[in-house]
């Protein structure tokens, strides 16, 4: 037999062989590589939100007009944004999860799917039932629904390929996340972080939704997915491993079972390092005197290998949180000058105040600076322990229970919440949508019952005092130095993801529904006000030869539940109620993509 004919009846061998190899990753990073997708929630594995797109610029943004809008049909908070893959567009709503393949030629819908889903999961959705958006990958979206069901659709049809459950509702389990896709795995979260429930990531084979691996937040070393000897943290002045059962000796009897650590936040992936970088949640219950100790690993940074999932190193910034200060923010991996000396960076923007530069290969603290300066309940972070140092008087595990502890910066809302901030490879700068807003914090006493509230505090928020008035800024900060470089007040929280391109245009939405263009210092050039108070992300493509900027409006999530669900109570929604009671003045509810582009010439 000649070796034509041997390899030509070995063909069906070879491709057989060869199919793990060919389905192994997927195509997502590829699509991120073209400036015309917006592939990820994200824009990029890095967490970036920077476009190399700019025909819009600083000079014509001015010049932005409406293009088209689309109704989601769905009221309520409208976090995250749209995907764009070729020549479609793909939307989702809050619950009950609507998502929606349009055509970007005419507008059409493709394809509509809408899950039944329990309404009973509403009440044990914490903040608003919000959702942050879709995922893509060769030929899939991936979407978590509410009710913890993670769902691969065809992205050609909407036909379901294959679904599982990742939590259970009834425990107060939720899941408010995107998916997000590195190489051939779907990973997800978590939420319900004030109901008691334990945190942890699942990886899933993209192709059958199969649990690939599990990694909880709090609990025993295996089930951590740490190795007490080569899981290295932070510790006088340099890494150095974790030890054996480093979070069950922070937790006092049992109390890890109901530790929160929850995982709903933006992940990101260096393929260089094959590590997956995420922040777990607050610890349960909002009481620190009945959880004594550090509470690890809530409130912490993870580093992750994402095909075993092993923790290669972690990072508490707030041990024994005592305000709420979930640590759940995105992850920004850039390669920097820090203080001078290039360094593969983490930048992480903590609901604490406090703005951290890491070295996202060893875990290495480097960088731990105030990115508010009404920031008080500490005074810095000691970076030879990497603690910071917390103030007594705004310490409300000292002040104990039934003890109103007043004037706390930040307040629960953290100095920045989920909305994602931006990194301009040109500029180095790091573009920030944050809060300005401080509480009163009072602990009590509270029982776990599965499936029920398990909070044990009540809040108040209001504006920082003696500041410019408002609730919120966008600031620009070196990550490198630590240092804000310039701040641009805001009356609302600016709740919005921002976007910043190579047209040297930063964008952002604010709660009064105003989606705002600014130049890389700061200086308004467009604004536009949309139907409703934005909390979305703004994504920008490209689409025969036109760039559009596009953004989800419709008022929600925690900053804007009092309009959401009808609460007027100024403690209601977690203390959220009161401090963002005008906004009643300003916007409405209703859930709209409006999209924008240079009028044709």
């Amino acid at each position: 037999m000649s070796l034509t004919l041997r390899l030509m009846r070995c063909w069906p061998c070879l491709l057989l062989a060869a199919a793990p190899a060919l389905a192994a990753d997927s195509d997502v990073e590829k699509l991120t590589k073209d400036p015309k997708n917006w592939a990820m929630q994200s824009g990029d594995l890095a967490n970036h939100r920077y476009s190399e797109l700019k025909q819009i610029t600083n000079k014509n943004a001015r010049n932005l007009q409406v293009a088209w809008t689309f109704s989601t049909g769905v009221l309520r908070g409208h976090e995250g944004g749209p995907l764009v893959i070729g020549d479609t567009l793909y939307i989702h709503s809050p619950f009950p999860n609507k998502v929606f393949a349009l055509s970007l030629e005419d507008q059409s819908i493709r394809w509509k799917y809408e899950p039944k889903q329990d309404p009973t999961v509403i009440p044990v959705m914490c903040c608003d039932t919000v959702n942050r958006g879709v995922a893509y990958a060769n030929g899939k979206i991936f979407l978590q629904q509410a009710d913890t069901t993670l769902v691969a659709l065809d992205a050609k049809t909407g036909a379901e390929l294959w679904k599982v459950k990742v939590g259970d509702p009834k425990l107060g389990e939720t899941t408010t996340n995107t998916p997000h896709v590195f190489k051939d795995k779907v990973l997800t979260g978590i939420s319900g972080g004030e109901f008691g429930v334990r945190g942890r990531i699942t990886a899933h084979d993209m192709n059958t939704g199969k649990v690939l691996w599990k990694a909880y937040s709090t609990g025993p070393d295996n089930e951590l997915m740490v190795d007490p000897q080569t899981t290295m943290t932070w510790t006088n002045g340099k890494m150095a491993p974790i030890g054996a059962d480093s979070s069950l000796k922070t937790w006092k009897g049992d109390q890890w079972k109901l530790g929160g650590g929850t995982t709903w936040g933006w992940y990101s992936y260096d393929p260089a390092t094959n590590l997956v970088y995420y922040g777990t949640g607050n610890p349960s219950t909002w009481n620190p005197r009945q959880r004594p100790g550090d509470n690890k690993w809530s409130m912490t940074i993870f580093a992750r290998d994402l095909d075993t999932g092993k923790a290669k190193w972690v990072y508490q910034m707030t041990p024994h949180d005592e305000w709420d200060y979930d640590g759940v923010n995105e992850m920004i991996l850039a390669d920097i000058k820090v203080k001078g000396t290039p360094r593969k960076a983490l930048v992480h923007f903590d609901r604490n105040g406090f703005g951290y530069t890491l070295d996202r290969v060893t875990g290495e603290l480097l960088v731990a600076e105030k990115f508010d300066p009404k920031v008080n309940w500490a005074t810095h972070v000691d970076m030879k322990t990497g603690r910071p140092q917390v103030v007594d008087k705004y310490s409300t595990d000292k002040n104990g229970p039934d003890f109103n502890s007043k004037g706390i910066c930040p307040s629960a809302l953290g100095t920045k919440d989920q909305q994602p901030a931006s990194y301009n490879r040109k500029t180095g700068l790091f573009y920030v949508p944050t809060n300005h807003v401080c509480m009163d914090y009072e602990p009590f006493q509270v029982e776990y019952t599965a499936g029920q509230p398990y909070v044990g505090s009540t809040l108040s928020m209001y504006a920082a005092p003696d500041s410019h008035g408002g609730l919120g800024n966008f600031i620009a900060w070196d990550a490198g130095t630590g240092k804000i470089v310039w701040s641009k007040p805001e009356k609302f929280s600016v709740w919005s993801g921002a976007l910043s391109t190579a047209g040297d245009v930063v964008f952002y939405g604010t709660l009064e529904g105003y989606l705002k263009a600014v130049d890389l210092n700061g200086k308004e050039l467009w604004k536009f006000k949309t139907p409703s108070g934005i909390v979305g992300n703004v994504h920008t493509w490209e689409y025969k030869g036109k760039q559009y900027i596009g953004v989800l409006s419709g008022i929600g999530g925690w900053a804007g539940i009092g309009l959401a669900a009808g609460l007027t109570k100024g403690t209601e929604g977690l203390g959220a109620v009161g401090g963002y009671k005008d906004l009643a003045k300003y916007t409405e509810l209703g859930g709209v993509l409006t999209v924008f582009a240079l009028p044709d010439r």
